[in-house]
C-alpha cells in the first residue's frame, strides 16, 4: 500500500467504493487521514463497513463541513454529460476534487529513496486502443530483463494498492481518460500515447474533450520522455507541442503507417519489421512477423510503443526482442486460445468497437468471424469492403445480430444468437488455415456483465471443441 501524504489529521471524502475507492480509503487512513466513505449502492456500503471504514452520507446538507478534499472513483462523471450531484455539491462548497491517480503521484516518492542507487521510475500509458497490451508488454520486458517492476492502474492492481518502491523499480501504469481527466497530480518519468479514435465522447463532451483528457498526462506532468503515436493528427500535434525541434530526442515518435525520418528519435513498423532510427540512422531492427503474442498491425504499434519506452529506460534491443518472443499476449486481446486440425481460435473479446474490430480483422486471413452484442451507434457500417476482405463468413450473436447482418452486404453470415451456437457452427465450417475469431465490435452487456465474461465463454466453448477427440 502507498500511504497518502498531505492529509494527516484531516477529513477526506471518498465517493465510489469499488476497487479504486476502497484502496484510496485505506491508503488515506494509512497516511493519517480520516476517510469518509460513500456509495449510492447498499452492497458497496456494506462492503466498506465490513472493512472498518467510516460511512458518511455525502448527499446531506452538512456533509462537507471540515472536509479537505473529495476523492472520486473514475466511473463517476464530474462534468459531462452532467456532473454527479455529490461532486457538484463539493465543487460548490469549494472542496478540491481528485482521484486515486492524483493521490498516487503526490504520495509515491518516499524518504527511503535517498538511500537508493537508482531512483524508481513511473511509466504511464494512455490512448484509445492498445494501452493494456502496451502496459503489460512493458512490464513483461522489464521482468524478463531482471528489472523490478509493478503493473497497476486500469490493469492489474489499484495504484494505491501496490507495494512501496524498491531500488531501481519501475511502476507501469495504464491510465484511461477517466483517470487522467481529473487527477490533480500527473508526473510520470515516461509518458506513452498510443493512438486516438472516438470513444467515451459523451463523458468528455466530444472529441476535443476526449483528446484534452489524454493530453493532460503530458501537459500537466512534463515527463522526461514522451513516446507519441503519430498516425493520427492529434498525435502529430502533441509531439509538436512537446518537442523543442526536429532533433529533440525527448520525444520518441512511433508509427505503423509510414517510415519516419529526420534527426530525432523514431520507432516504426513496416511490413512486419520494427525499426529504430536516431539522428537519421537505423540503430536496431526486429522481425515481428513470427511473434505469436503480437499478431497484426495494431499489435506492432503496441510493440513499437513498448520498445520505445524500454529503450528510454536503458534496455538494449536484444533484451527487448527476447522478451517479445516470450510474450503470450493478454486474455481477450488477440489471444490464441488453441489450434486444432489447422484451425486457430482467437479471442479478442476486448474489440468492443469498430476500430478495435477492424484492427483484429486485419491481423488474420480466412476468418470465421464471431461478432455482435450490444452494438454502438452505427453498428459496423463503418467497416469497408477492404476491412472485411479476410472474412469468409460471419457468425452473429446477441442484440445486434440482425442489424449487423444487414450491414454485411454480400458477406456470408449466419445469425446464431448465442456464443455456444456461433463457436460450434464456425468450428464445423472451418477448414485448415482458417481462424475462428471473436472480435464482437459491440459491447457485451446484452448477454454478459463485461467483455471478460464474454471472452471466457468463447474460451470455454473452444476448449470443449479442442478436448473433443
Amino acid at each position: 500500500m502507498i500511504p497518502v501524504k498531505g492529509y494527516e489529521g484531516q477529513k477526506v471524502a471518498v465517493l465510489g467504493l469499488g476497487r479504486s475507492g476502497l484502496a484510496a480509503a485505506h491508503a488515506l487512513e494509512a497516511g493519517g487521514a480520516e476517510a469518509l466513505c460513500w456509495d449510492d449502492g447498499q452492497e458497496a456500503r456494506d462492503r466498506a463497513e465490513g472493512q472498518a471504514l467510516i460511512l458518511h452520507d455525502l448527499s446531506k446538507a452538512n456533509a462537507w463541513d471540515g472536509v479537505a478534499a473529495l476523492i472520486v472513483s473514475p466511473g463517476i462523471p464530474h462534468l459531462y454529460p452532467e456532473p454527479n450531484k455529490i461532486i457538484a455539491r463539493a465543487m460548490e462548497a469549494g472542496v478540491p476534487v481528485d482521484n486515486d491517480i492524483g493521490l498516487f503521484f503526490r504520495s509515491f516518492a518516499d524518504s527511503d529513496w535517498d538511500s537508493f542507487d537508482t531512483q524508481p521510475k513511473i511509466v504511464a500509458i494512455t490512448g484509445s486502443n492498445g494501452k493494456s497490451t502496451t502496459s503489460a508488454l512493458i512490464h513483461h520486458i522489464l521482468e524478463e530483463a531482471g528489472r523490478p517492476a509493478q503493473l497497476a492502474g486500469n490493469i492489474g492492481r489499484g495504484v494505491l494498492d501496490i507495494d512501496p518502491a524498491h531500488d531501481g523499480e519501475v511502476v507501469v501504469l495504464e491510465l484511461s481518460s477517466y483517470q487522467t481527466d481529473l487527477a490533480r497530480a500527473l508526473t510520470p518519468d515516461i509518458a506513452v500515447f498510443t493512438n486516438l479514435s472516438p470513444d467515451h465522447l459523451d463523458r468528455h463532451g466530444g472529441m476535443g474533450g476526449y483528446f484534452a483528457a489524454k493530453r493532460r498526462l503530458f501537459a500537466e506532468g512534463g515527463p522526461d520522455r514522451a513516446v507519441i503515436g503519430v498516425d493520427e493528427a492529434e498525435g502529430v500535434y502533441l509531439a509538436g507541442q512537446l518537442s523543442e525541434g526536429a532533433a529533440d530526442d525527448r520525444v520518441i515518435r512511433v508509427s505503423v503507417d509510414r517510415k519516419l525520418t529526420g534527426p530525432g528519435w523514431q520507432v516504426f513498423a513496416r511490413k512486419g519489421f520494427l525499426s529504430e532510427y536516431r539522428k537519421g540512422r537505423q540503430v536496431a531492427s526486429i522481425d515481428l512477423r513470427g511473434i505469436k503474442g503480437l499478431p497484426g498491425t495494431h499489435n506492432h504499434q503496441n510493440a513499437c510503443a513498448a520498445y520505445s519506452a524500454c529503450r528510454a529506460l536503458g534496455l538494449s534491443p536484444k533484451q527487448i526482442e527476447a522478451a517479445f518472443n516470450s510474450f503470450k499476449g493478454l486474455p481477450h486481446r488477440s489471444q490464441l486460445v488453441g489450434e486444432k486440425d489447422g484451425v486457430s481460435f482467437v479471442n479478442d473479446s476486448k474489440a468492443t468497437n469498430v476500430d478495435s474490430a477492424r484492427a483484429a480483422l486485419a491481423a488474420f486471413k480466412n476468418i470465421r468471424w464471431i461478432a455482435g452484442g450490444l452494438g454502438k451507434d452505427g453498428g459496423i457500417e463503418a467497416l469497408s469492403v477492404d476491412d472485411l476482405s479476410g472474412v469468409t463468413k460471419a457468425y452473429l450473436i446477441g442484440h445486434s445480430a440482425r442489424e449487423f447482418a444487414l450491414q454485411l452486404g454480400d458477406i456470408p453470415n449466419e445469425i446464431c444468437e448465442t456464443m455456444a451456437a456461433a463457436v460450434a457452427h464456425a468450428a464445423k465450417d472451418a477448414q485448415s488455415g482458417d481462424t475462428v475469431l471473436l472480435a464482437p465490435a459491440a459491447a457485451s452487456f446484452d448477454q454478459y456483465p463485461d467483455f471478460e465474461k464474454r471472452g471466457d465463454d468463447f474460451t470455454d466453448q473452444v476448449n470443449n471443441i479442442l478436448s473433443d477427440t
